[in-house]
């Protein structure tokens, strides 16, 4: 038989393929390129954990020799030909347990969402992208949803896998055409110019028709890949997946130790600064015999007293919304947080209000974990975590002890990445919800959300669901980020002008700067209440 089909089209159909791997026997076929000519390519950016799938796999040996090389294992092969499939299961199955051979069209896929970290083709988009006409055009449009929906990382999430986020992503930028890469934890980065280097020449290659030749393209970072960092320790947790807690250099001398869940890898979850420098990859050691920091060590050098997160300090000033006299540090409150992360909001809630009992409630007890052993949090006679999912605690309280916390702070992160909303679940600003969040708030006190939503419809009909809720509503954004903070009170009486808060906090904050207790200048709570609005 000809290896050629009769016409472009027949590169689609199951029975030319049929045809073709009969046709080829045993012997591999390789179109495009051999492992040894792949190798490194694929060592650079397949890690050996990873559970990879292999589209349009053919009889090529790139799948055997990748496991044969200890490269990666958990592979998944899946072609349109049941001739190919039977073959290949027959070569590789004894040999190869961990690697699979499935007879399947990588247009509709029975694989679930987000089940693969990395996804190859060999030709199979070339085989489908025969002409120009609409119905190929879909078929290409097909197999790239098939493959986002598969695929775990960034290219799911809301900002880059919806077309509403990919306008506000290149809106942000200010560019017509924007082309987003990921950059991989685990690979070595000497910075951008070495990164741009690399890329310029693909980029080039999808730049739109008539772009002079010498024309600069702009390269542009999200995140914290590009830098000096040393992984502390490594994870898995059932409920938040694969997390890293590292240490990064800062600008100057300063140091932070970092949460990051993997799922979310441009996002940090929590942060803390380290009160003494920590010996990093290329830094030179004070003294030979000094002991190296080990993880099974609680740490000692976290900076209690300062807040990383912008988020968090205007969290923080939002007590000065509580009722009667300014919230003195010696005032009793009870304050319920909804999202442990790192401990630092609790944490600094606990220390600089002396007579604060706060109550954390936290779903993943890898995460109570973590923040003992990794960034100072401790527990004691005013701090307990509860254990627990936030919507079943709350529920409960609302039905057992109402009108009991003079705070609520929500600052608990989405799993579902493919909505615009990451901070919080949807379920946590539904109605129903709401009001039991109400119940257990005091009647002069304050509810606290931290919302990062991208999605303007979603948000605003967040917004008036949270009015519905709570008559008296202030809003405070962000500068340079996403996150805004609102202030939630159940009586329309405790109202207060913009100026009179700004006032209040200059009150607290001075009453917050005991001895003892160091108070870092660069954030103030009347800048934080500033730029607060009532809606």
């Amino acid at each position: 038989m000809e290896l050629l089909p009769r016409s472009p089209a027949e590169f689609g159909s199951a029975r030319y393929w049929d045809r073709f791997f009969r046709h080829c026997g045993q012997r591999p076929f390789e179109w495009y390129g051999t492992f040894p000519e792949l190798c490194p390519v694929l060592r650079k950016y397949v890690r050996p954990r990873d559970k990879v799938l292999v589209v349009g796999c053919g009889n090529s040996e790139l799948s055997e020799q990748m496991y044969d090389m200890g490269m990666c294992e958990d592979i998944v092969n899946i072609d349109i030909s049941d001739a190919v499939i039977r073959q290949m299961q027959e070569r590789s199955g004894s040999k190869r347990p961990k690697m699979s051979y499935l007879l399947m069209d990588m247009l509709q896929m029975d694989f679930p969402d987000a089940h693969f970290q990395v996804v190859l083709d060999k030709g199979t988009l070339d085989a489908i992208l025969t002409d120009e006409e609409e119905a190929t055009l879909a078929k290409v449009d097909k197999m790239f949803a098939e493959i986002s929906r598969v695929l775990q990382g960034r290219e799911t999430e809301w900002l880059f896998g919806t077309e509403e986020g990919r306008r506000q992503l290149a809106a942000s930028a200010g560019f017509g055409r924007l082309v987003t890469v990921a950059l991989h934890r685990e690979q070595h980065y000497e910075g951008m110019a070495a990164i741009q280097a690399e890329l310029s020449g693909k980029v080039m290659e999808l730049a739109p028709p008539g772009l002079p030749a010498r024309q600069q393209v702009p390269f542009l970072s999200v995140g914290g890949d590009i830098g000096v960092r040393m992984v502390r320790h490594c994870d898995t947790s059932p409920l938040s997946g694969e997390y890293v807690v590292e240490d990064v250099k800062g600008d100057g001398t300063c140091y932070f130790r970092r949460l990051i869940f993997l799922r979310n890898r441009n996002v940090v979850q929590s942060e803390a600064r380290l009160l003494a420098s920590v010996p990093l990859p290329g830094q030179k050691k004070r003294r030979k015999d000094k002991k190296k920091p080990s993880p099974a060590e609680p740490p000692t050098a976290i900076d209690k007293s300062y807040l990383c997160c912008e988020h968090h300090k205007a969290m923080v000033a939002g007590l000065c919304l509580l009722g009667g006299s300014n919230p003195l540090p010696g005032t009793p409150l009870a304050v319920l947080v909804v999202g442990l992360g790192g401990g630092s909001l609790p944490l600094f809630i606990h220390d600089y209000f002396s007579q604060a009992h706060v109550a954390v409630v936290e779903i993943d007890p890898s995460m109570l974990e973590v923040a003992t052993c990794w960034f100072g949090f401790s527990q004691g006679d005013r701090m307990q975590v509860h254990v627990s999912d936030g919507l079943d605690y709350v529920a409960k309280l609302a039905a057992e002890a109402p009108a009991q916390y003079d705070a609520i702070m929500f600052d608990v992160d989405s799993k579902d990445l493919t909505v615009g909303m990451s901070c919080p679940p949807p379920a946590f600003v539904e109605e129903p919800f709401l009001q039991k969040v109400k119940t257990i708030l005091k009647p002069e006190g304050v509810f606290v959300l931290n919302l990062v939503c991208r999605d303007i419809r979603l948000k605003d009909s967040v917004l008036a669901t949270l009015r519905d809720v709570f008559p008296l509503l202030y809003t405070r954004r962000i500068e340079g980020e996403v996150n805004e903070i609102l202030f939630c009170q159940p009586s329309p009486e405790g109202r207060r002008d913009p100026t009179e808060l700004v006032a209040r906090a200059r009150v607290l904050e001075q009453d917050l700067r005991q001895p003892g207790h160091p108070w870092d200048s660069s954030y103030a709570l009347a800048d934080m209440l500033q730029a607060v609005k009532i809606l």
